[in-house]
Protein backbone atom coordinates (compact mmCIF):
# COMPACT_ATOMS: atom_id res chain seq x y z
CA UNK A 1 0.00 0.00 0.00
CA UNK A 2 2.84 2.41 0.87
CA UNK A 3 4.56 1.96 -2.51
CA UNK A 4 1.35 2.51 -4.45
CA UNK A 5 0.56 5.59 -2.39
CA UNK A 6 3.98 7.10 -2.97
CA UNK A 7 3.77 6.30 -6.70
CA UNK A 8 0.43 8.06 -6.99
CA UNK A 9 1.78 11.06 -5.11
CA UNK A 10 4.78 11.22 -7.45
CA UNK A 11 2.46 11.23 -10.46
CA UNK A 12 0.45 13.96 -8.75
CA UNK A 13 3.58 16.08 -8.12
CA UNK A 14 4.92 15.87 -11.68
CA UNK A 15 1.74 15.40 -13.73
CA UNK A 16 1.29 16.67 -17.27
CA UNK A 17 2.91 19.96 -18.13
CA UNK A 18 -0.34 21.61 -19.15
CA UNK A 19 -2.52 22.50 -16.20
CA UNK A 20 -0.42 21.11 -13.34
CA UNK A 21 -1.65 22.58 -10.06
CA UNK A 22 -1.91 26.35 -10.01
CA UNK A 23 -0.19 29.02 -12.08
CA UNK A 24 2.29 31.21 -10.25
CA UNK A 25 1.61 34.84 -11.06
CA UNK A 26 3.74 37.77 -9.98
CA UNK A 27 1.92 40.28 -7.80
CA UNK A 28 2.51 42.92 -10.44
CA UNK A 29 1.38 40.75 -13.36
CA UNK A 30 -2.11 41.67 -14.63
CA UNK A 31 -2.73 38.34 -16.37
CA UNK A 32 -2.39 34.70 -15.43
CA UNK A 33 -0.41 32.56 -17.85
CA UNK A 34 -2.37 30.22 -20.07
CA UNK A 35 -2.89 26.66 -18.90
CA UNK A 36 -2.13 27.39 -15.23
CA UNK A 37 1.65 27.39 -15.25
CA UNK A 38 3.54 24.27 -14.10
CA UNK A 39 5.61 26.46 -11.79
CA UNK A 40 3.02 26.19 -9.05
CA UNK A 41 3.66 22.45 -8.90
CA UNK A 42 7.00 23.31 -7.34
CA UNK A 43 5.57 25.72 -4.80
CA UNK A 44 3.01 25.58 -2.03
CA UNK A 45 -0.71 25.63 -2.80
CA UNK A 46 -1.36 29.02 -1.26
CA UNK A 47 0.04 32.52 -1.47
CA UNK A 48 -0.29 35.63 0.67
CA UNK A 49 -3.47 36.43 -1.20
CA UNK A 50 -4.97 33.01 -0.31
CA UNK A 51 -4.44 32.48 3.39
CA UNK A 52 -7.97 31.44 4.36
CA UNK A 53 -8.99 27.82 4.56
CA UNK A 54 -11.93 28.34 2.22
CA UNK A 55 -9.71 29.98 -0.40
CA UNK A 56 -7.28 27.07 -0.33
CA UNK A 57 -10.11 24.59 -0.61
CA UNK A 58 -11.68 26.37 -3.57
CA UNK A 59 -8.34 26.38 -5.40
CA UNK A 60 -7.93 22.67 -4.83
CA UNK A 61 -11.44 21.99 -6.18
CA UNK A 62 -10.58 24.00 -9.29
CA UNK A 63 -7.37 22.08 -9.68
CA UNK A 64 -9.15 18.73 -9.38
CA UNK A 65 -11.61 19.72 -12.07
CA UNK A 66 -8.81 20.65 -14.43
CA UNK A 67 -6.50 17.68 -13.95
CA UNK A 68 -8.78 14.88 -12.72
CA UNK A 69 -6.18 14.12 -10.08
CA UNK A 70 -6.57 11.86 -7.07
CA UNK A 71 -9.10 12.72 -4.36
CA UNK A 72 -8.11 14.95 -1.47
CA UNK A 73 -8.51 12.07 0.96
CA UNK A 74 -6.01 10.00 -1.04
CA UNK A 75 -3.56 12.89 -1.21
CA UNK A 76 -3.85 13.42 2.54
CA UNK A 77 -3.07 9.76 3.13
CA UNK A 78 -0.06 9.91 0.83
CA UNK A 79 1.39 13.08 2.36
CA UNK A 80 1.08 11.81 5.90
CA UNK A 81 1.95 8.17 5.25
CA UNK A 82 5.67 8.37 5.90
CA UNK A 83 5.43 9.89 9.35
CA UNK A 84 2.06 8.90 10.74
CA UNK A 85 2.64 5.21 10.07
CA UNK A 86 5.62 5.35 12.43
CA UNK A 87 4.51 6.32 15.98
CA UNK A 88 6.78 8.80 17.70
CA UNK A 89 8.64 9.83 14.56
CA UNK A 90 9.93 13.42 14.70
CA UNK A 91 10.70 15.58 11.71
CA UNK A 92 13.95 16.89 13.18
CA UNK A 93 17.00 15.04 14.46
CA UNK A 94 18.22 15.37 18.02
CA UNK A 95 19.39 18.83 19.03
CA UNK A 96 23.13 19.27 18.52
CA UNK A 97 25.40 20.29 21.38
CA UNK A 98 25.86 23.67 19.71
CA UNK A 99 22.12 24.35 19.79
CA UNK A 100 21.40 23.06 23.28
CA UNK A 101 19.21 25.59 25.12
CA UNK A 102 18.48 27.59 21.98
CA UNK A 103 15.02 28.38 20.68
CA UNK A 104 14.15 26.61 17.43
CA UNK A 105 13.01 28.99 14.66
CA UNK A 106 11.19 27.56 11.65
CA UNK A 107 11.71 29.83 8.63
CA UNK A 108 9.70 29.84 5.40
CA UNK A 109 11.32 30.31 1.97
CA UNK A 110 9.08 31.72 -0.77
CA UNK A 111 7.82 35.28 -0.36
CA UNK A 112 9.53 35.31 3.05
CA UNK A 113 13.22 35.11 2.09
CA UNK A 114 13.07 35.02 -1.73
CA UNK A 115 10.74 35.36 -4.69
CA UNK A 116 11.04 33.11 -7.72
CA UNK A 117 9.65 33.11 -11.24
CA UNK A 118 9.92 31.28 -14.55
CA UNK A 119 9.85 34.68 -16.26
CA UNK A 120 13.39 36.01 -16.88
CA UNK A 121 14.42 38.67 -14.36
CA UNK A 122 17.31 40.98 -15.28
CA UNK A 123 18.49 41.43 -11.71
CA UNK A 124 18.00 37.83 -10.55
CA UNK A 125 20.36 36.81 -7.75
CA UNK A 126 20.21 33.15 -8.76
CA UNK A 127 19.17 31.22 -11.83
CA UNK A 128 18.37 27.67 -10.79
CA UNK A 129 17.80 24.87 -13.32
CA UNK A 130 14.91 22.59 -12.36
CA UNK A 131 14.05 19.46 -14.32
CA UNK A 132 10.36 18.80 -14.91
CA UNK A 133 9.25 15.88 -17.05
CA UNK A 134 12.66 15.54 -18.61
CA UNK A 135 12.91 19.21 -19.54
CA UNK A 136 15.14 21.66 -17.68
CA UNK A 137 13.51 24.97 -16.81
CA UNK A 138 15.31 28.06 -15.52
CA UNK A 139 13.96 29.50 -12.28
CA UNK A 140 14.88 33.14 -11.63
CA UNK A 141 15.28 33.93 -7.94
CA UNK A 142 15.36 37.32 -6.21
CA UNK A 143 16.72 37.62 -2.68
CA UNK A 144 14.75 39.76 -0.27
CA UNK A 145 16.69 42.85 0.85
CA UNK A 146 18.80 42.23 3.98
CA UNK A 147 18.23 38.46 3.82
CA UNK A 148 21.96 37.78 4.22
CA UNK A 149 22.25 39.95 7.32
CA UNK A 150 19.07 38.47 8.73
CA UNK A 151 20.12 34.85 8.27
CA UNK A 152 23.59 35.50 9.63
CA UNK A 153 22.19 36.96 12.85
CA UNK A 154 19.54 34.25 13.17
CA UNK A 155 22.22 31.59 12.92
CA UNK A 156 24.09 33.21 15.79
CA UNK A 157 21.03 33.20 18.06
CA UNK A 158 18.81 30.22 17.21
CA UNK A 159 18.54 26.68 15.95
CA UNK A 160 17.27 27.55 12.47
CA UNK A 161 15.19 25.17 10.35
CA UNK A 162 14.01 25.81 6.80
CA UNK A 163 10.42 24.63 6.37
CA UNK A 164 8.77 25.18 3.01
CA UNK A 165 5.67 23.76 1.33
CA UNK A 166 7.57 23.79 -1.96
CA UNK A 167 9.07 20.69 -3.54
CA UNK A 168 12.65 19.80 -2.68
CA UNK A 169 13.71 19.69 -6.34
CA UNK A 170 13.25 23.49 -6.40
CA UNK A 171 13.74 24.55 -2.78
CA UNK A 172 16.89 22.54 -2.03
CA UNK A 173 19.14 24.08 -4.73
CA UNK A 174 17.76 27.56 -3.96
CA UNK A 175 18.63 27.10 -0.29
CA UNK A 176 22.10 25.85 -1.22
CA UNK A 177 22.74 29.19 -2.92
CA UNK A 178 20.98 31.29 -0.30
CA UNK A 179 22.45 29.76 2.84
CA UNK A 180 26.18 30.09 2.18
CA UNK A 181 26.99 30.12 5.91
CA UNK A 182 25.10 26.95 6.79
CA UNK A 183 22.56 28.65 9.04
CA UNK A 184 19.87 26.02 8.54
CA UNK A 185 20.45 22.92 10.66
CA UNK A 186 17.75 21.03 8.78
CA UNK A 187 15.48 21.47 5.76
CA UNK A 188 11.86 20.33 5.56
CA UNK A 189 9.82 20.32 2.36
CA UNK A 190 6.27 19.69 1.17
CA UNK A 191 6.17 16.04 2.23
CA UNK A 192 6.71 17.13 5.84
CA UNK A 193 3.59 19.31 5.82
CA UNK A 194 0.13 18.17 6.87
CA UNK A 195 -2.48 18.56 4.16
CA UNK A 196 -5.40 20.16 6.00
CA UNK A 197 -8.56 21.56 4.38
CA UNK A 198 -6.80 22.28 1.10
CA UNK A 199 -3.63 23.77 2.58
CA UNK A 200 -0.12 22.55 3.38
CA UNK A 201 0.23 23.24 7.11
CA UNK A 202 3.50 23.17 9.05
CA UNK A 203 2.61 21.26 12.18
CA UNK A 204 5.15 22.38 14.77
CA UNK A 205 4.13 19.61 17.17
CA UNK A 206 5.79 17.09 14.82
CA UNK A 207 9.22 18.71 14.95
CA UNK A 208 10.35 17.05 18.16
CA UNK A 209 10.97 20.37 19.92
CA UNK A 210 9.40 21.99 22.98
CA UNK A 211 6.67 24.28 21.64
CA UNK A 212 7.45 26.78 24.40
CA UNK A 213 10.85 27.15 22.74
CA UNK A 214 9.71 27.13 19.11
CA UNK A 215 8.94 30.01 16.73
CA UNK A 216 7.80 30.13 13.11
CA UNK A 217 8.44 32.95 10.62
CA UNK A 218 6.12 32.75 7.64
CA UNK A 219 4.25 35.09 5.29
CA UNK A 220 1.14 32.87 5.18
CA UNK A 221 -1.07 32.45 8.28
CA UNK A 222 -2.48 29.27 6.72
CA UNK A 223 0.89 27.58 7.15
CA UNK A 224 0.87 27.98 10.95
CA UNK A 225 -2.87 27.68 11.52
CA UNK A 226 -2.27 24.92 14.11
CA UNK A 227 0.09 27.10 16.17
CA UNK A 228 -0.68 30.81 15.64
CA UNK A 229 0.68 31.69 19.09
CA UNK A 230 4.16 30.56 18.00
CA UNK A 231 4.19 32.77 14.92
CA UNK A 232 6.10 35.89 14.03
CA UNK A 233 4.22 37.13 10.93
CA UNK A 234 6.09 38.67 8.03
CA UNK A 235 4.78 40.58 5.04
CA UNK A 236 4.90 38.80 1.70
CA UNK A 237 7.69 40.00 -0.55
CA UNK A 238 7.88 39.95 -4.35
CA UNK A 239 10.17 42.57 -5.83
CA UNK A 240 10.25 45.71 -3.67
CA UNK A 241 13.97 46.39 -3.32
CA UNK A 242 13.27 49.13 -0.74
CA UNK A 243 11.75 46.56 1.64
CA UNK A 244 13.23 46.55 5.17
CA UNK A 245 11.06 43.90 6.81
CA UNK A 246 13.88 41.45 7.57
CA UNK A 247 16.14 44.21 8.86
CA UNK A 248 13.38 45.41 11.19
CA UNK A 249 12.83 41.88 12.49
CA UNK A 250 16.40 41.43 13.70
CA UNK A 251 15.99 43.35 17.01
CA UNK A 252 12.70 41.56 17.64
CA UNK A 253 14.35 38.17 17.28
CA UNK A 254 17.29 39.32 19.39
CA UNK A 255 14.82 39.96 22.20
CA UNK A 256 12.99 36.68 21.62
CA UNK A 257 16.23 34.70 21.72
CA UNK A 258 16.37 35.25 25.50
CA UNK A 259 12.83 34.02 26.13
CA UNK A 260 12.20 31.17 28.55
CA UNK A 261 8.71 30.76 27.10
CA UNK A 262 7.91 32.15 23.62
CA UNK A 263 4.21 32.38 24.44
CA UNK A 264 4.88 34.90 27.21
CA UNK A 265 7.38 36.91 25.18
CA UNK A 266 5.24 37.03 22.03
CA UNK A 267 2.23 37.96 24.13
CA UNK A 268 4.14 40.92 25.54
CA UNK A 269 5.26 42.01 22.07
CA UNK A 270 1.71 41.80 20.74
CA UNK A 271 0.24 43.76 23.65
CA UNK A 272 -0.82 47.32 22.71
Amino acid sequence: MGGDCRARLERHSTGRRKGILFGLVSKSSPKKPRGRNIFKALFCCFSSQHVGQSSCSSELVSYKEETNTIAKSDLLQCLQYQFYQIPGTCLLPEVTQEDQGRICVVIDLDETLVHSSFKPINNADFIVPVEIEGTTHQVYVLKRPYVDEFLRRMGELFECVLFTASLAKYADPVTDLLDQCGVFRARLFRESCVFHQGCYVKDLSRLGRDLRKTLILDNSPASYIFHPENAVPVQSWFDDMADTELLNLIPIFEELSEAEDVYTSLGQLRAP
